[in-house]
């Protein structure tokens, strides 16, 4: 006798291609040359994500900071904040930020995402990209103050992002889709070894939030 099984969720046989795939666990770990990363598009359930990105944005203190070019004032394309314990200043493109305190969204968020990334935060920088216009170019987290190895865990509000990575040597990209209560951690020795940038859309977008969670020496 033939038993026939089927999926729970949409009542039909499953092909042997399907139970493979229906059976394995969605991958959260990934490994690439010189770095690894912890992907989890779906950490916050919509409801919490709903509530923190209200929260965040109406109380947040966001700034416009700037830098200076060739003699001019530079705004940078998105709006920004500095929150962490007490005297943990952080140096950005020729901009040190003064954290403010934590709020209590804050340590909410600090608390779930740590045991994942199995590290401890005490600073978060937060990025507010308006619309498809606000982006963030190229760079590493590889200031002095993080340490040899930093591990950046990154938390994400509102609409989806293009993140997109390179490496410095074999050019090899990465892009992921942040989306509304992803969670994205970069560890190993990336930001040693690739760069990583949100490019401008010119996609309609609704505002996004931006976390990234670190450890200042």
């Amino acid at each position: 006798m033939r038993i026939e099984q089927t999926n729970i969720q949409t009542n039909k046989p499953i092909t042997t291609m399907d139970l493979f795939s229906y059976l394995e666990p969605d991958q959260k770990e990934f490994s690439v040359q010189d770095g690894a990363y912890h992907f989890d598009p779906n950490f916050f359930i919509p409801k919490y994500a709903d509530a923190l990105l209200e929260r965040l944005t109406n109380k947040i203190l966001w700034k416009q900071e700037s830098m200076n070019m060739y003699g001019k004032k530079i705004d940078f394309p998105r709006l920004s904040a500095w929150y962490g314990d007490k005297e943990k200043s952080y140096s950005f493109s020729g901009t040190t930020y003064i954290p403010n305190p934590w709020t209590k969204e804050l340590l909410y968020i600090k608390e779930q995402i740590e045991p994942i990334a199995k590290a401890n935060f005490n600073s978060v920088l937060l990025n507010l990209y308006r619309d498809g216009q606000d982006s963030m170019s190229w760079h590493a987290d590889d200031e002095k103050e993080l340490g040899i190895n930093p591990i950046i865990a990154s938390v994400n509000f509102g609409d989806t992002r293009t993140f997109q990575l390179k490496h410095n040597n074999t050019k090899e990209k990465i892009s992921l889709n942040l989306s509304h209560g992803s969670l994205l951690i970069m560890k190993g020795e990336m930001q040693h070894h690739w760069k990583h940038q949100v490019p401008k859309t010119k996609k309609k977008k609704q505002p996004r939030i931006n976390l990234t969670f670190r450890f200042i020496k």
